[in-house]
């Protein structure tokens, strides 16, 4: 017994003349958008709001970053803007022992620098335990070799 199996599934199928349902969904609320600014608003002022709602729904309508839809690079945008952030700052080792200005009846000192941590075993299970892997609904999976 054959079976047909689907091709071309990456692509959507054209609902709406040479549109597809997404497509006809973005630009049709543009033009709604514009259509409420151009009766609500005085011309002048509906006019700068109506073209960023227009560029907005042709770019999610139609232009590709990278072959990615829009919407995609606006989520990924919006995620990174408003997400957590983790901030590292990795202190250059020094290569000789700073001094400080002698200011008149003050003595020299010098500035010792001191290391981040004590042993390269907190500094591993630190490096390992970034992320709460809980809150993201990771299990761990069994590991070979060394653990902590």
């Amino acid at each position: 017994m054959q079976y047909q199996v689907p091709q071309f599934i990456e692509i959507e199928d054209k609902i709406f003349g040479p549109l597809t349902l997404k497509q006809f969904i973005y630009l049709a609320g543009a033009g709604g958008l514009c259509l409420l600014f151009f009766t609500i608003l005085p011309l002048y002022v509906a006019v700068l709001f109506m073209i960023p709602a227009a560029a907005l729904g042709l770019a999610l309508a139609f232009y590709k970053v990278n072959d990615r839809p829009f919407i995609v690079v606006m989520e990924h945008a919006l995620g990174y803007f408003f997400g957590t952030k983790l901030y590292l700052w990795k202190q250059r080792e020094a290569t000789q022992p700073q001094v400080a200005q002698a200011q008149p009846g003050a003595t020299l000192t010098t500035l010792a620098v001191p290391k981040l941590s004590q042993s390269r075993l907190k500094d591993l299970s630190w490096s390992l335990n970034i992320k709460d892997r809980s809150a993201a609904g990771v299990v761990d999976a069994p590991r070979t070799g060394f653990e902590i």
